[in-house]
C-alpha cells in the first residue's frame, strides 16, 4: 500500500497510518495534510465509522515539520514572512481545524516520538495511549519556532496551563511515565500490544450509540470553550434529539430485558 496516509477499516473502526516512516512520518506536506483533511471529512459523512486510531510507520508517530524542507525554504517553508503566514493558514493549519470538527471519536496510539506538530496531532486526537519507549515534545523553541499548528490552544487542555508553559518554553521531551502522570496519555503499554490495546478501546466507543457517541463528542468540545449556560442549551438540545432516536430506544429496552444491545446508527 503507498501513499501518505494509509487507511485501513475492521470493523466499525478506521485505523489512519501516517505512512511516510524515511523522513518519520512529517505532516507538513501538501499530499499528508490533504490526506489527513480529506480522510476527516469523509468519517464526518460516514455513519458507519465510530471511531479512529492514527498512529505512525515505522519507529516514529510523527516527528511534525520537515526540518529538510525547512532548512532548504521549500514547501511550507518558503517564501516571505505574509506568505509563509498564507502558506500555514492554508496548509497545516487545516489539519487542527479538521480534526477538532471529526464527529468521530480520535484515538492516538503513539509509537514512537511524537515531536513538535507531531506532538500537536497526538494532542488533536480525544485518547492517547503510547509504548514505553515513545516521547513528545513541544519543542519548536528548540528551532527557533513556535507552534504554528494550534499546539498553544491544544497543550493547555491537556496538561494545565503551568506544564504547558514547561514544555513550550523548554521544548524538553516527556517520557512516556511522565506524560502518564500528567495526563498526556490515558495508558502505556508494550509496543507489541499497542494497536490492540487501540483497538480494543475503540471497541468499547464503537460498542455504543454512534450518534450519541458522536454527540457527547460534540458536547465535550463545545465545553472547553463555551460558558455553562451555552454548554447547557446545548445539552438539552442534543438531549431531546437523543431521546428520539432509535438507539436509544434499543439501550433501555436492551437494559429492561438483560440483554446485550444492537445498534444501527438509527
Amino acid at each position: 500500500m503507498t501513499g501518505p496516509l494509509l487507511v485501513e477499516r475492521t470493523g466499525y473502526v478506521e485505523t489512519w497510518t501516517l505512512n511516510l516512516p524515511d523522513s518519520r512520518n512529517p505532516i507538513s506536506g501538501a499530499d499528508m495534510i490533504d490526506a489527513i483533511v480529506a480522510a476527516a471529512d469523509r468519517v464526518n459523512r460516514d455513519a458507519a465509522v465510530r471511531a479512529v486510531i492514527v498512529t505512525g510507520a515505522g519507529s516514529a508517530f510523527s516527528t511534525g515539520g520537515n526540518v529538510k524542507e525547512m532548512a532548504e525554504r521549500r514547501g511550507l517553508f518558503e517564501g516571505t514572512a505574509d506568505q509563509q503566514r498564507t502558506a500555514y493558514r492554508d496548509g497545516i493549519q487545516r489539519i487542527p481545524r479538521a480534526l477538532h470538527a471529526c464527529e468521530v471519536p480520535l484515538i492516538a496510539a503513539i509509537n514512537g516520538p511524537a515531536v513538535g506538530a507531531g506532538c500537536d496531532l497526538a494532542l488533536m486526537c480525544d485518547l492517547r495511549i503510547a509504548t514505553p519507549t515513545a516521547f513528545l515534545a513541544e519543542s519548536f523553541v528548540k528551532l527557533g519556532l513556535i507552534p504554528g499548528d494550534g499546539g498553544a490552544w491544544f497543550l493547555p487542555r491537556a496538561v494545565g496551563a503551568a506544564r504547558a508553559a514547561e514544555m513550550a518554553l523548554t521544548g524538553d521531551r516527556v517520557d512516556a511515565e511522565t506524560a502518564l502522570a500528567w495526563g498526556l496519555v490515558s495508558k502505556v503499554v508494550p509496543a507489541d500490544r499497542l494497536l490492540d490495546e487501540a483497538r480494543a478501546l475503540a471497541g468499547r466507543i464503537a460498542a455504543n450509540p454512534p450518534r450519541a457517541v458522536r454527540m457527547a463528542k460534540k458536547l465535550l468540545r463545545q465545553a472547553q470553550t463555551h460558558s455553562l449556560d451555552s454548554v447547557l442549551e446545548l445539552s438539552a438540545s442534543l438531549q431531546g434529539i437523543a431521546h428520539q432516536t432509535q438507539d436509544h430506544a434499543e439501550a433501555v429496552a436492551a437494559f429492561l430485558d438483560r440483554r446485550d444491545p444492537v445498534f444501527t446508527g438509527a
